[in-house]
């Protein structure tokens, strides 16, 4: 390509210039007169999944397969009218066949003399940008659950067919486990995907705001009521409806509530007709519904209208085997949200957290992590980027911190095996690995056993 310039002359030869554009990270082709591509850099080859001799001389249309080429074509758009495009948002078919979110901008292309030669066309994959912005902004798939916990797997299996159904779902759980991730997954692969997900913490407002918020409300029912405003049911119709701690509504709220689930109607505040509804509820809670109704603090009616399909979502102690996964998924995020490189969390870290009992479960992991990342300058998160009180309530439990990672590692399976009652095949899932390798290292490490190894205990 000769003359290169979309703004003026060229600063270098062809050769310079093609070491240029295969330096930036954005794709970039250029077409001449007759629309064949006629430069074609190394990021378009790996946007594309195209090779530059396979692109070079085809039609554009034929190379970069864009859902504007045959309606609107920014490229032709800028040629003919001169104006460019600048970060317009469209999709590709890669060559995989994969539907590609990509931002494009479009120039003139002139030559030496100012001569209007074709036109170039640079391009950015959104893909990664999509899914933080999708991570971010809450929505949820299977991908999003990290774990290799058989109780969570036991979860999970289920979570296909009870998407597939219209019922209403009751998440349990304690606060922190991701009731929140669950109900969105089931949204997502469930056929009302398309469909709104509305999310209502119903604990958080007292009843003369939750009525208003969830039925909506008519223009004067109440000082500053100044016009219509439909309510969550509402505006959930064709989609989902997550009732947050459903477990602290008042008496009061739990029989509109179950008039609502009984007849799919509801009458907004200072209305007169009702109107219909047929978002799918999932609720959830941190609370024992069963036995709230048993005690009578909480509707048994309602309790069998929201428990019609049942979840149960494991703490994190269950499943201590996903902390390291956890960790490293918490921090590839924030890697990418900060655009840091920190590598991970060091094995003396990992210790102390498996030592941990995580009250708050997921979340007070979460919230860990962010704290020792926010501390950490290096590579890697150390003990003492841990919040204090974590760190002086595991290393002075039974005296001396250790000093080495042979310390560290000893004083971990010594914790873990008194917390489980001495029970190895506890101790083992415990800690996230075989029982071999715990019996390998017991024996290594010198770890004293009682002479009662908890074989014949319950595990816990």
């Amino acid at each position: 390509m000769s003359g290169f310039s979309p703004a003026g002359p060229a600063p270098a030869g062809a050769g310079g210039i093609a070491t240029i554009l295969d330096s930036i990270a954005d794709g970039v082709f250029t077409v001449g007169p007759d629309w064949r591509i006629t430069s074609f850099n190394r990021a378009a080859e790996l946007i594309l999944g195209i090779s530059r001799d396979e692109a070079m001389g085809q039609p554009c249309c034929d190379v970069f397969r864009a859902s504007v080429c045959e309606t609107d074509c920014c490229l032709r758009r800028t040629i003919e009218t001169g104006d460019p495009v600048v970060g317009q948002t469209i999709y590709i078919i890669d060559s995989g066949g994969r539907r590609v979110p990509i931002s494009i901008s479009t120039a003139l292309l002139r030559d030496e003399r100012g001569k209007v030669i074709g036109g170039v066309e640079t391009f950015r994959d959104l893909g990664q940008v999509t899914e933080l912005r999708r991570e971010l902004e809450g929505d949820a798939a299977f991908s999003d659950i990290v774990t290799q916990s058989p109780a969570m797997d036991a979860v999970l299996g289920l979570l296909p067919r009870v998407a597939a159904s219209d019922s209403t779902l009751l998440i349990t759980g304690e606060s922190g486990t991701g009731k929140e991730l669950i109900a969105r997954t089931v949204h997502n692969i469930g056929p009302r995907r398309d469909g709104p997900f509305v999310a209502v913490n119903v604990a958080a407002l007292p009843d003369t705001l939750l009525e208003s918020e969830l039925f909506g409300h008519r223009a004067g029912a109440f000082t500053g009521a100044v016009r219509d405003r439909e309510g969550r049911f509402g505006s959930a119709r064709g989609g989902t409806l997550f009732l947050d701690e459903i477990g602290d509504v008042s008496p009061a709220m739990q029989v509109r509530l179950l008039r609502v689930l009984q007849e799919r109607t509801y009458v907004p505040v200072g209305g007169a007709v009702a109107e219909r509804t047929d978002a799918r509820v999932i609720a959830a809670t941190n609370r024992d519904l069963r036995a709230l109704a048993a005690s009578g603090r909480f509707r048994e009616d309602l309790f069998y209208r929201l428990d019609v399909v049942g979840v149960e979502l494991p703490s994190l102690r269950e499943r201590r085997e996903d902390v390291p996964l956890l960790v490293d998924h918490f921090i590839d995020r924030l890697n990418r949200i900060q655009g840091r490189n920190v590598r991970g969390a060091a094995q003396e870290t990992l210790a102390l957290l498996a030592l941990h009992d995580f009250p708050g479960n997921i979340r007070e992991l979460r919230n860990i992590i962010e704290h020792a990342f926010a501390l950490c300058t290096g590579e890697w998160l150390r003990p003492e980027h841990l919040p204090a009180n974590l760190r002086n309530g595991a290393s002075m439990a039974d005296g001396a911190a250790p000093r080495t990672l042979d310390e560290m590692e000893k004083w971990v399976i010594e914790r873990t095996l008194r917390r489980c009652g001495w029970h190895r095949q506890a101790a083992a899932d415990a800690l996230g690995i075989h029982k071999t390798t715990l019996f390998r290292k017991i024996a290594a490490l010198g770890v004293e056993l009682p002479e009662q190894d908890g074989r014949s205990q319950r595990r816990t």
